[in-house]
């Protein structure tokens, strides 16, 4: 029982982490069989987690296919507004809750992160990291939980909005605002400042969207 739930697992994550990578961008259809030949595992646990890839939204219906969704206008609006709210409670009790270590690990990432801001992959998977560290720096398990799902969303948009030319270093300057709020304990100014940062890249987004460009941010 512990194999069979733990391939069903595996199966879920190793898609989801597919679509993540860009593997299947929006659109793509998911074949089982594809799927299975692909990551070694067997059809039952493969079709469980598309199940439950389409459960969560992050797959949707093409006549009789599955395919990677993709998201309109609206819902671009609808996962920002909602990340903005979370992501900025995260960052207000993450500076009450914090534990000094975690403060300490956020500022070398801040630091880590600048030397790769010539690297947008590099640095979109640092910046996913550094996300979640203020997600579990909020000792709140149920916004983590609600967080995940907006970041699994996240993986609808096939790439960064860190590629575009000088998003990069305002990110990370924009990451160490929020580390020097939660710093000096300010939580008003920690949420302020994670709130400007997913405004300025849901208009990256934005802009690009109109050069019919897709991205992640």
């Amino acid at each position: 029982m512990t194999d069979a739930k733990s391939a069903h697992k595996d199966a879920y994550s190793l898609i989801l982490d597919a679509i993540d990578a860009g593997l299947y961008k929006p659109g793509d259809r998911m074949v089982e069989s594809d799927l299975a030949d692909r990551f070694g595992v067997s059809r039952t646990p493969i079709r469980e987690a598309l199940q439950r890839l389409e459960t969560q939204s992050l797959l949707s219906r093409d006549g009789r296919s599955l395919v990677v969704a993709s998201l309109d206008h609206n819902q671009l609006a609808e996962l920002y507004a909602v990340r903005a709210e979370l992501e900025g409670l995260a960052a207000r009790l993450a500076a009450q809750h914090a534990a000094p270590e975690e403060v300490r690990v956020l500022r070398e990432m801040v630091e880590d992160d600048r030397a790769l801001v010539n690297d947008p992959g590099a640095l979109a998977r640092a910046n996913r990291r550094f996300h979640k560290q203020i997600h579990l720096a909020s000792h709140n398990r149920y916004l983590v939980q609600q967080l995940d799902l907006v970041h699994r969303t996240m993986a609808l948009l096939a790439t960064t909005s860190l590629a575009v030319e000088g998003r990069s270093q305002t990110a990370i300057d924009e990451h160490d605002a929020i580390v020097r709020a939660i710093e000096t304990r300010d939580g008003d100014g920690a949420d302020e400042a994670l709130r400007i940062h997913i405004s300025r890249a849901f208009e990256t987004r934005l802009r690009l969207d109109s050069t019919g460009t897709e991205t992640r941010a």
